[in-house]
């Protein structure tokens, strides 16, 4: 596969605070890419500098074609109606007036509707349109279901798959680990202004599965100590709260180790984390890829 994006060595910063500390990203052509990070991370900062919005101090990008844009918190005057929408975007990407995008993203009956009336999924369905106007081959989506319910995001979520079976490359910023899981081939990371993680939805499912939570509630506390086979996170509810890549080994430490003080084990229970406490715990540094 050829690359439609790369980023090499990408510095950002505003004013003494730096946004962006030597990013380097490949983004293959055909792939859905989700860009994730928690606020402030620099995942839109890094979506600006690919866009050409946003200037950045050192490093470079490569984009190998057009990009179509839908923004988190893209609007339309109130009064303009769909189908000048449409001419209108048409004539800024210097292309001709695509009409079957209207019956593509489910648009035809709504071409002399004005703005102001459409519901937030026809919105965002329309916003969608209007960034493939030109045929880009490159499509950058920002937070493209929020707000949206559950209707809408599965509407959304067709339209997306549809232009990725087309072969766009498309980038996705999101909040939603359900939607990036669903939908994304590959996943970035971005912690603090760097890459804390990059690979397939899968392999971060795969560490999810890996990994268990230990709750143990005994008649006296633990005692400090290094555990071989897990760590010991602290305490909630009167529970001790211990994280193990393997659940047995871990388990049968811990309880090895409650018999040897003479310590009655109360309650035991036991939770995988979910995707989402994942990424929060790769997001927030408590975890290295």
């Amino acid at each position: 596969m050829s690359a439609a994006i790369i980023i090499e060595g990408l510095v950002k910063g505003y004013d003494e605070h730096v946004v962006l500390n030597g990013i380097s990203l490949t983004i293959e052509e055909g792939e859905t890419f989700a860009l994730l990070g928690t606020n402030g991370a620099g995942k839109t900062t890094t979506l600006e500098c690919i866009e050409g919005v946003r200037k950045y101090e050192s490093g470079s990008i490569t984009v190998n074609g057009d990009i179509g844009v839908q923004l988190q918190s893209s609007s339309l005057p109130a009064h303009i109606t769909v189908i000048e929408a449409f001419k209108l975007f048409s004539k800024w990407n210097k292309a001709h007036i695509q009409l079957e995008l209207l019956r593509t993203f489910g648009l035809q009956g709504l071409k002399n509707e004005q703005y102001r009336n459409l519901s937030g999924g026809q919105k965002r369905r329309l916003h969608l349109a209007l960034a493939v106007i030109g045929n880009p081959p490159i499509i950058i989506l920002d937070e493209p279901t929020a707000g949206l319910d559950v209707e809408g995001r599965i509407s959304l979520h067709h339209h997306i798959r549809n232009l990725k079976k087309l072969g766009k490359t498309i980038i996705i910023a999101s909040h939603d680990m359900a939607e990036v899981e669903s939908l994304c081939d590959r996943i970035a990371i971005i912690r603090n202004g760097e890459i804390a993680f990059v690979g397939t939805a899968q392999e971060l499912t795969g560490r999810v599965g890996n990994q268990s939570i230990i709750y143990v509630k005994t008649l006296k506390s633990f005692k400090k100590q290094a555990f071989m086979n897990c760590s010991y996170v602290g305490t909630q509810q009167e529970y001790a709260v211990f994280k193990a890549a393997s659940l047995s080994d871990a388990l049968l430490e811990v309880l090895r180790i409650a018999e040897e003080a003479h310590n009655t084990v109360l309650d035991v229970r036991i939770e995988r984390q979910s995707l989402e406490e994942r990424f929060m715990e790769i997001a927030r540094g408590g975890y290295t890829v």
